[in-house]
């Protein structure tokens, strides 16, 4: 259960239930426990837009504890090595560091463009991110555009120290996209899942299409 809501970010009881064909009961017992352990926490479902009626919907998401029970053993270490570098290199030395850790993002993303040219901006961005450790997926956003969404971190211990680590990987979406992204939310500063607002205009617009024009 809990490598689920690494997979998909922090996920209601009943999505719980779906993904793993469990009854409602045994989702309870599997998420007391995992409660109990600090593995999981549970917090209101955040919503972008208009919030209906009723009672906001709670999420599972894990805990700082519950990410380092997967392959973040060696964070304490890469802690004590960024802060070796920034105090004998300084602050120019950990941003180099911090965009060179992300330049695979332009090196992929050519490659897995060019291999699926029917990839919305987005979604590419997503197999990207996703071959390099981060389990991403896209939301679609009405009117807004898309959300890039990183449901694990591989750095976000050391980001939490270390904030140039985020803004390295936005800066390096921008790039290659070509225009200003919007991170909304990170792991790093305790959100349940890493958000990317990529914009509407990047998404083919048959009005605006030079191609649709010429014809």
């Amino acid at each position: 259960m809990a490598r689920t809501i690494l997979e998909n970010g922090p996920s209601t009881a009943a999505d719980l239930a779906g993904r793993l064909d469990l009854t409602p009961a045994a989702v309870r017992r599997h998420l007391e426990h995992l409660l109990a352990e600090g593995i999981v926490e549970s917090r209101e479902q955040k919503v972008y837009g208009t919030r209906g009626r009723g009672r906001p919907a709670r999420v599972f998401a894990l805990t700082e504890a519950g990410r380092d029970s997967f392959d973040q053993q060696y964070d304490d270490l890469a802690v004590q090595a960024m802060r070796f570098l920034a105090e004998t290199q300084g602050e120019d030395a950990v941003v180099e560091f911090a965009r060179r850790r992300v330049a695979f993002v332009e090196r992929d993303y050519g490659v897995v463009t060019a291999a699926d040219p029917d990839l919305t901006p987005a979604e590419a961005l997503a197999r990207v991110f996703t071959q390099n450790g981060y389990a991403a997926s896209v939301r679609d956003l009405p009117v807004v555009g898309e959300q890039l969404c990183q449901q694990h971190c591989p750095v976000s211990h050391v980001a939490h120290e270390f904030p140039q680590l985020c803004e390295a990987e936005t800066e390096a979406i921008a790039s290659v996209l070509g225009t200003h992204v919007q991170r909304l939310a990170t792991i790093a500063h305790g959100d349940g899942v890493c958000t990317t607002c990529i914009p509407q205009t990047l998404k083919t617009d048959p009005q605006t299409d030079p191609k649709k024009e010429q014809s």
